[in-house]
């Protein structure tokens, strides 16, 4: 399939750039596949927009406030973003505006200046190793220092970095508790305390899955074809609690409908049959055509063109009615995006 099948033009100003103050607010756009018929709602009507005995399920990573600035010896600052605590004090990080690498050189957190650290190697893919010179593991100091780690096309510029508060609060979902992502599992974003407990009332059911979603979700196919896309891994895991629910809806003919593409590609990383507790690695890679194994339905944010993540999507539906609710969407100026509006296929 020719990666150009994904692509799509898109008016900069749908790309969201903040939430919405009410997150169930956000429209929904739905498309029933065995009508092809597109309707325009609120995400907070979705629970009437479901079956009884639908199980949702959600990926309950949170966001790391991933993103610091160090500042050289010189003045100079350096922009980071943490991906892993290899071993203590030692971090796996990307680095912009480093320059050559001096192991002898003492880097200070900007925000944390009595903290020191040093860049002793370069990896691959761009990976540095940094040496920090610090007590507190990578994810307390993170919290105390860091920044939320958003994607390239949410702009936030000096004079608004008082924003970044919100941001700790709304690029997180209400029921996010397993730290480690480096992104937020963005179509969870839109549930609230109250639109929970209606789902709850109308009997829908809910199981909660992890995959800490990796800087891969944004990276944009550059090949010419799918098939010649290297996917990037993302670590994830099922509770026993988890897969028993799974299996139970399973078993009962009831909907499995994940929610993000995110808890899809843990659904379909699972072999056919039942699903059984889990902690892996997976790097599966869904595109037309695709036979899905677990997943009845999707609920989804809109995606960047040329994405592995609107690739999912059009495995869902079909490329041309991929195309269609896009163009639908686009003419109907939906938001785009982490901070945008969402879509239901059922």
């Amino acid at each position: 399939m020719r990666t150009d099948d994904l692509d799509f033009v898109l008016p900069p100003d749908l790309i969201a750039q903040a939430p919405l103050p009410d997150r169930a607010e956000s429209r929904l756009l739905r498309y029933q596949r065995d009508s092809r018929t597109l309707a325009h709602h609120r995400f907070a009507e979705l629970p009437a927009l479901l079956r009884e005995g639908d199980l949702l399920v959600f990926n309950d990573a949170r966001v790391t406030p991933a993103r610091f600035t160090l500042i050289k010896d010189t003045g100079g600052k350096v922009e980071g973003l943490f991906l892993a605590e290899r071993s203590p004090g030692e971090w796996s990080v990307l680095l912009k505006n480093h320059g050559p690498i001096n192991p002898q050189r003492t880097l200070r957190f900007i925000d944390a200046e009595e903290i020191g650290a040093r860049v002793t190697a370069q990896g691959s893919e761009g990976e540095y190793r940094l040496i920090v010179n610090s007590s507190d593991p990578a994810l307390v100091l993170l919290a105390r220092i860091g920044r939320m780690p958003l994607p390239p096309y949410i702009k936030r510029h000096k004079e608004h970095d008082d924003r970044d508060a919100m941001d700790r609060q709304r690029y997180q979902t209400i029921f996010a508790r397993s730290e480690g992502s480096v992104a937020a599992p963005t179509a969870g974003l839109h549930f609230t305390d109250a639109l929970l407990a209606n789902l709850t009332h109308r009997g829908i059911e809910r199981a909660f899955v992890t995959l800490h979603v990796g800087l891969g979700t944004f990276k944009p196919v550059t090949s010419d074809t799918l098939e010649s896309h290297h996917m990037h891994i993302e670590r994830y895991t099922i509770s026993e609690e988890a897969a028993q629910a799974i299996n139970r809806a399973k078993r009962e003919r009831r909907r499995i409908i994940p929610v993000g593409t995110t808890s899809a590609r843990v659904l379909e990383s699972q072999p056919e049959g039942d699903l059984g507790p889990t902690t892996g690695e997976t790097g599966i890679f869904i595109y037309p055509p695709y036979r899905w194994k677990h997943s009845s339905a999707l609920i989804t944010n809109f995606h960047l063109p040329r994405s592995t993540l609107i690739a999912l999507v059009g495995a869902m539906v079909g490329l041309d009615e991929q195309k269609r609710i896009y163009a639908e969407a686009i003419a109907q100026r939906y938001r785009f995006f982490s901070y945008g509006d969402a879509m239901f296929v059922d």
